[in-house]
């Protein structure tokens, strides 16, 4: 298995941008990489956009972001309240947000959604990426949920089990309005964390897994 580092220096300014379609998405698919790009580089810019929430799941998007971005150089958080389940039919509108975020943000990484997702709201927002930006490696997350869509990642980021806690901790004591949910454990999140480390065979045993389409050496 080929490994690499990323083409950036300690400390020089990394731009990461991270796209979720929901208020927990871009921490349920990407919150563990965040925290360990947090641990190893030292001057990181984030511009962390949400797609789609409402009411008190805004307030909740807001303090996650800012749990996991804690230490960042530069931060921006942006929640925004597309309607749920309705990106397709709204595309319009959210493809000329993408444009505006383009204006905004000339990013060195871009965490979104996985191509394939069965999620409507997901796949949108992942097309949309790949129209908007064409310079930014482009890693696409995966979100375990009812439809049985996870795939077979290309890319993997191995994290040790001190992170898994600290992610899994922040996301249950960020969303509560999602906890009543059977699919919103412990267990759960840390079950993908466990069979991605396998298929990467990490040494800590856990990784978080990423579709990358486009990766110069």
């Amino acid at each position: 298995m080929l490994k690499f580092d990323l083409p950036f220096q300690k400390n020089t300014p990394l731009r990461v941008l991270c796209l979720g379609a929901h208020s927990d998405d871009i921490e349920i698919g990407c919150g563990g990489t965040i925290l360990r790009l947090l641990s190893a580089y030292d001057d990181l810019e984030f511009h962390w956009v949400v797609f789609g929430s409402s009411g008190q799941r805004d307030d909740e998007a807001v303090a996650s972001a800012n749990k996991f971005l804690e230490g960042a150089s530069k931060k921006k958080i942006i929640v925004n309240n597309f309607r749920n389940s309705f990106f397709p039919y709204i595309g319009e509108d959210i493809k000329n947000y993408f444009e505006e975020i383009k204006k905004e943000v000339s990013p060195d990484i871009i965490f979104t959604h996985y191509r394939h997702d069965l999620h409507q709201d997901h796949r949108l927002i992942s097309d949309l990426t790949w129209n908007t930006y064409r310079g930014p490696l482009i890693l696409e997350y995966e979100i375990i949920k009812y439809d049985g869509d996870l795939g077979k990642p290309n890319f993997f980021v191995h994290l040790d089990e001190a992170i898994c806690e600290k992610k899994i901790g922040f996301l249950m004591d960020s969303f509560n309005t999602q906890r009543a949910k059977d699919w919103f454990t412990p267990d759960a999140f840390k079950s993908i964390l466990r069979i991605r480390g396998i298929e990467s065979k990490a040494p800590s045993y856990y990784a978080e897994g990423f579709y990358c389409r486009k990766m110069v050496l």
